[in-house]
């Protein structure tokens, strides 16, 4: 496996390595979000996502895509086809990068290492996250009826049904409504035998 020096994310080869190490350098970069590509036509098929056009049409249910890859990606929940598949357990996938995240549960590889802290993950989003919601103390989210203010719109949406009493998670099995999802977890647990004591306290 080669590693980026830069952001830590691993490729199977030096040749894929040397291709990504070109976004580092800020040499296509994109004027409106500031996203590095590692090609002028892939800059091209960003620039796409900011102006609105999604010129490759899903023959089955009409998404449309800024790039062919993306429909090619996109087909195989249609068609069910999943071309890449882990040598160690034989679960398949429709895309190669979720075959690499789904390695690293073996190998235990995670190239994602926290700068703050000795946290490492194996997929870039969650340290993302993790920095987020543990290193960063912004709370942008603020409750219009309190001006409480949370790190996560989850969060507030959950506060939020405090205000309002809005039971906005019904159970599927009876006529029970509930104002937060882990009540109604509980509910499923206690009163129709519906998942773990874990899956109800998780939040």
């Amino acid at each position: 496996m080669y590693s980026c020096s830069q952001c830590g994310k691993c490729f199977s080869s030096r040749k894929y390595l040397s291709g990504h190490m070109i976004i580092h350098t800020g040499k296509y970069k994109c004027t409106e979000c500031g996203k590095c590509c590692q090609s002028s036509s892939a800059l091209a098929v960003h620039n796409r996502s900011h102006s609105g056009l999604k010129p490759f049409e899903c023959n089955v249910c009409s998404k449309r895509f800024t790039a062919s890859g993306d429909l090619v990606r996109h087909s195989r929940i249609h068609s069910g086809n999943r071309p890449y598949k882990c040598h160690m357990c034989d679960k398949e996938f429709g895309r190669s990068e979720q075959l690499t995240i789904h390695v690293r549960d073996h190998t235990g590889n995670r190239p994602y290492r926290c700068s703050l802290c000795d946290k490492s993950f194996s997929v870039s989003g969650h340290l993302k996250v993790h920095k987020r919601l543990v290193h960063d103390n912004r709370r942008p989210h603020r409750c219009r009826y309190c001006g409480k203010l949370f790190k996560e719109n989850s969060k507030l949406k959950r506060h939020i049904s405090i205000h309002t009493c809005a039971k906005t998670y019904s159970c599927r099995h009876c006529s029970e409504c509930f104002t937060m999802v882990d009540q109604l977890r509980t509910h499923l647990l206690k009163s129709h035998s519906e998942g773990t004591y874990l899956s109800c306290h998780f939040l």
